[in-house]
């Protein structure tokens, strides 16, 4: 009898947590979900405010149906976001995740009653298939070729390719770690950095759709890949450079 009523308490915990990491005190639920949860919630909320979180130049670049841009970089965040009604549904996306995500956490700060962030942004979207709306941008330069890729990555030497955007914090955090890596191995290894924003059809053609993303080659062979952050001890240890 004790063991049931134990087994019910730890199932409560567990209930309760579940909740409390959908809603705060104020009821407030704030989401990360998946592209598929993402598009299926999107068809069926009439009304919805679908936000993207992305620079002007991106969401010119491409954006999803019906999609406002509010830049979370954009100095007046917070005044824009004020103009949204707070006690209808609100989903947020950008390119990977990291930047809506912010953006939703500062929705529930602000009293929104129901935010929803879209796992891995707009780079899974695309990957998965679903449809973006073409904007008013000026035609992209295209961007690097598989060739060219497979060219740059060919040699005697290891090639650490660095996949990247500027406005990728966790990319910028772990760049000095790279630069100084590379310099130390500069006898066995180089680094090639590839802008994520400026060789879009390269990462869809390799299936890459977060950054920061990590690949290391030997003689044109893919011999290691990392998707995240990663330190340098973990990394030295899983290539063995």
């Amino acid at each position: 009898m004790k063991k049931i009523f134990f087994i019910a308490f730890l199932s409560s915990l567990v209930h309760i947590g579940a909740c409390q990491n959908a809603a705060n005190t104020n009821g407030t639920v704030k989401q990360n979900i998946s592209v598929e949860e993402f598009d299926q919630k999107l068809a069926a909320t009439p009304g919805v405010q679908l936000i993207d979180a992305r620079t002007p130049e991106e969401y010119a670049g491409g954006h999803l149906k019906n999609a406002v841009n509010i830049n979370y970089n954009s100095a007046d965040l917070e005044t824009q976001l004020a103009k949204l009604d707070k006690s209808k549904p609100v989903m947020v996306y950008c390119l990977s995740g990291g930047r809506s995500g912010k953006t939703a956490t500062k929705m529930q700060e602000m009293g929104f009653k129901e935010v929803y962030n879209m796992d891995g942004g707009i780079m899974k979207w695309g990957s998965a298939g679903k449809p973006v709306e073409k904007g008013d941008a000026a035609p992209a330069v295209p961007g690097m070729t598989m060739d060219a890729f497979n060219k740059m990555v060919s040699g005697d030497k290891y090639v650490l390719v660095d996949y990247n955007a500027a406005w990728c914090e966790p990319c910028k955090k772990m760049m000095p770690m790279l630069e100084s890596l590379t310099e130390k191995r500069k006898d066995k290894m180089t680094m090639v950095k590839v802008d994520a924003d400026a060789n879009k059809e390269l990462l869809k053609q390799k299936g890459i759709s977060s950054i920061p993303y990590l690949e290391l080659y030997k003689d044109g062979k893919l011999v290691w890949k990392h998707d995240g952050t990663i330190d340098e001890d973990r990394l030295l240890k899983e290539t063995k450079l």
